[in-house]
């Protein structure tokens, strides 16, 4: 532990147990408070559309937390991720609808479905690596949504509608539903963030790291390479399962075109910009890539107004996955470990300043 507990000022921990804190001094955990309380506010000056876009955000950054689990600490590459999601939304949709739950229990009902589908699908992983995991995953993917489109009981991939949220004598309506879905989802990602940083100060989340960077070197120190990584894929997939049942209920229904390939390949674009195997890439991935999508939105509508290109040649359309595509190659080539090592380089300089070393 630092000399002041106020200031870092340089490394005195003498004990693993010190190594093991998430916050090293009271300015750490004065800025996490900060942070909690502008949070809280934040509704109180956002505007509705964008605070709309702030929900969207909290509940990918679950969904990402998820798939860094799996991919960013473990090494397993994921490409259906938003399968897991479907898994979980329709779990709640039927535990909501057919089993009257409220959605606090219907929410971790959709959670533990995810983690039951996503430990199956990572048993191929005990075998498979690299690409071929991959192309496993791409498979769950694709039967996830050929399932769903000839079941029934799920409408076919229809529309099933969720019953209106109440909390404390306050329902989620048109006018409030944002409002109150912000104060629902917020606590969640806190939660849920809180956990994993918890889990991995464990040997079960350095396990996990250590299959990532060598699997065999971690069987010779006693690590079970395949209980690790069944362990991801299950830990992963829950938290998708909670992120798409929180999704269902702020959408206030389940289509299959929400969870389809389309959304696999953005969540892992975010983990990719964010940053993978970093917890703080975890949220700042989405937030990039939901603010990329508005504001290249708004330059392609204000295109398409002044009719800068010939009749028939549809620019406007082509920019928005253009600028998706190009954001992944640029940050693959430029800055592999993501917006999270920009932050990190953040965090380092204001903890010298005003010195330069």
């Amino acid at each position: 532990m630092p000399a002041s507990r106020f200031t870092q000022t340089g490394n005195y921990r003498t004990r693993y147990r010190q190594d093991q804190t998430i916050f090293a001094t009271y300015a750490e955990q004065l800025s996490l408070i900060v942070l909690i309380g502008l949070l809280l506010l934040l509704p109180l000056i956002l505007p509705k559309t964008m605070l709309r876009d702030v929900n969207m955000i909290m509940i990918y950054a679950v969904a990402v937390i998820g798939l860094n689990i799996t991919t960013g600490y473990t090494g397993l590459i994921n490409i259906g991720q938003a399968a897991f999601m479907g898994v979980g939304a329709y779990a709640t949709a039927l535990a909501a609808t057919r089993w009257n739950l409220p959605f606090f229990l219907a929410i971790p009902v959709g959670g533990l479905a995810g983690a039951l589908v996503g430990t199956f699908v990572g048993l191929p992983s005990l075998r498979l690596k690299y690409l071929y995991l991959a192309v496993a995953t791409l498979a769950f993917q694709i039967i996830f949504e050929w399932g769903v489109g000839h079941t029934p009981l799920l409408a076919q991939g229809g529309a099933i509608s969720l019953p209106q949220v109440q909390v404390f004598g306050v329902k989620a309506t048109f006018f409030n539903h944002n409002f109150v879905w912000y104060y629902l989802i917020l606590p969640v990602l806190v939660v849920m963030g809180l956990l994993w940083r918890n889990v991995l100060r464990t040997k079960h989340g350095r396990s996990l790291i250590a299959v990532r960077d060598n699997d065999r070197a971690a069987a010779a120190m006693g690590i079970n390479p395949g209980t690790a990584k069944i362990t991801a894929f299950m830990i992963g997939s829950f938290y998708a399962g909670i992120a798409g049942g929180l999704f269902a209920y702020f959408q206030k229904a389940v289509v299959i075109e929400d969870y389809g390939l389309h959304i696999s390949i953005q969540l892992l674009a975010m983990a990719i910009v964010g940053g993978l195997g970093s917890l703080p890439g975890s949220f700042l991935g989405p937030l990039f890539i939901v603010a990329l999508d508005r504001i290249v939105g708004g330059t392609s509508n204000w295109i398409g107004s002044q009719n800068l290109f010939p009749a028939g040649v549809d620019a406007a359309t082509a920019l928005r996955p253009l600028s998706f595509g190009l954001a992944i190659v640029l940050f693959l080539m430029f800055e592999p470990r993501g917006l999270a090592n920009w932050w990190r380089l953040s965090r380092l300089y204001f903890k010298k300043w005003p010195y330069k070393f």
